[in-house]
């Protein structure tokens, strides 16, 4: 629901010509310092001229140290007098859980098995994968099957190195890392990312159930001498995305995800937020896989 994400925050922000009206905020685990704070909010403002971060109960301002955030009030406030301070508007893409469904999809997940072999996140290594048996492990996508087009449009295509001639290289294994089930479901909604620029540490931006905050991303996935590795422009296009899911305004909506038999899932989908962006993406990753691989592999001029 709408709004939800805000529940819980510890760490409120604030342009400083309105104190009582927050920009946005975060539920403050313990990986976050306050250069990796200051990070984040170079995500979201939109400043005409430097500014600087303040505390409001110490009147301290925050310097970029792996000092850890301290909750509370801060406000932001620029050197000059001339300058202005907003919050980016750019739209958060909708994502859900990314399901296989074409000869591309089962290629994806076959390595990014073999290459990753264990959860990325959790580290737990599948001890059955000797006997094909991979249940509870998934294969997930980092930047969304259901926005191929903006991937190409957005030039993330040209990134990937290991796509075919008429791949857009969505399915590449560089855009995907193996996770435990119950770790993909959460990283599709943006409650956890990696960045890739503060030594792959993870950070989650809701209650850390499973203890994965301030973990690093294993190192399986990102060995610098094979040309599978995960792309770090893709992780990082992530952690900007959660970001802004999280920390901006109230935060983007969250989706149910669990549908038992019986359950109107179309009725409930469409009494929720964002009906007709989250109608399109369930039936992309249900329809959209098979259209795309047909358009793909289809001669020049055919459609």
């Amino acid at each position: 629901m709408a709004g939800k994400r805000a529940i819980g925050r510890d760490v409120h922000f604030y342009n400083f010509s309105e104190p009582d009206k927050a920009l946005g905020g975060l539920i403050l685990n313990p990986s976050v310092t306050q250069k990796t704070f200051l990070s984040m909010l170079g995500n979201l403002i939109v400043a005409s001229g430097p500014y600087r971060v303040t505390l409001r109960s110490t009147g301290h301002d925050l310097t970029p140290t792996d000092e850890r955030l301290q909750p509370g009030h801060y406000d932001i406030r620029p050197y000059s007098r001339k300058d202005t301070i907003t919050i980016a508007d750019e739209p958060c893409i909708l994502r859900i859980i990314s399901r296989s469904s074409t000869g591309r999809d089962s290629t994806f997940r076959t390595q990014v098995r073999e290459r990753d072999g264990k959860c990325v996140i959790t580290g737990t290594v599948n001890r059955r994968a000797d006997r094909d048996n991979w249940s509870s492990f998934h294969a997930a996508h980092i930047f969304p099957l259901s926005s191929e087009d903006y991937f190409v449009q957005s030039g993330f295509s040209r990134l990937i190195t290991n796509k075919g001639v008429r791949d857009t290289g969505i399915n590449s294994c560089q855009n995907g890392l193996l996770m435990r089930s119950h770790m993909h479901e959460q990283f599709d909604g943006y409650y956890f990312s990696i960045n890739p620029d503060d030594g792959y540490k993870i950070t989650c931006f809701d209650e850390d159930f499973d203890k994965i905050d301030g973990r690093i991303l294993d190192p399986v996935c990102r060995d610098r001498s094979d040309s599978r590795r995960v792309s770090d422009e893709l992780l990082r296009w992530h952690f900007r995305e959660a970001v802004l899911a999280n920390m901006r305004g109230a935060g983007e909506p969250k989706f149910e995800t669990d549908f038992p038999p019986g359950t109107d899932m179309v009725g409930e989908i469409l009494s929720g937020p964002t009906a007709a962006k989250r109608m399109e993406a369930e039936l992309f990753s249900r329809l959209g896989g098979f259209l795309a691989w047909d358009s793909h592999q289809m001669p020049t001029g055919q459609s």
